[in-house]
């Protein structure tokens, strides 16, 4: 059993979908970065796990079995790596991720949107005493501004939570 994992939040077809609400422009970089973040921990032993969310009774943005809740394919995901589908923002709240962390100490995250789904599962795994990493150049908001808030804010309100580019990552 793994003391570490990765958790991807929400990488998902929705996102780089041009015909979706919720498009969020050209995240070539980012997957390029995150898929150098799976592979170096993949390497290192970590659990990889990929959360999802499904929107309840959706016919439209993020339709369960909808081709736009499909983890994004570009990633380097594999079949024994860990989906967990959630309902809500929070990828704590009524999905089995808890379970799937028990004896894990360390956490780095990564995903999208920052100050959404990634900010709900660092402060959830702050009150559960993990130690958290989170990847910047690996997660996604809408516009810098938000970004840029949202990692300040946590930092501000949580100095364990360590702040981190894929580079300084991985030496």
């Amino acid at each position: 059993m793994s003391k570490k994992a990765l958790i991807l939040v929400d990488f998902e077809n929705e996102w780089i979908d041009k015909h979706s609400a919720y498009y969020v422009g050209d995240i070539s970089e980012t997957i390029e970065k995150t898929n150098k973040l799976i592979d170096f921990c993949r390497r290192k032993g970590y659990k990889i796990i990929f959360t999802r969310h499904v929107e309840k009774d959706s016919e439209e943005a993020f339709a369960d079995n909808s081709p736009n809740v499909k983890i994004i394919e570009r990633l380097h995901k594999k079949e024994l790596d860990t989906i967990i589908t959630k309902k809500k923002i929070s990828p704590l709240y009524k999905t089995n991720l808890e379970q799937d962390l028990i004896g894990t100490k360390e956490i780095v995250v990564c995903g999208i949107l920052t100050n959404l789904c990634v900010r709900s599962l660092v402060e959830e795994a702050y009150d559960r005493d993990f130690e958290i990493k989170v990847i910047k150049d690996c997660c996604v908001a809408l516009n810098d501004e938000t970004q840029n808030f949202t990692f300040k804010d946590l930092k501000t309100t949580r100095e364990e939570v360590e702040f981190l580019d894929l580079k300084e990552f991985m030496r």
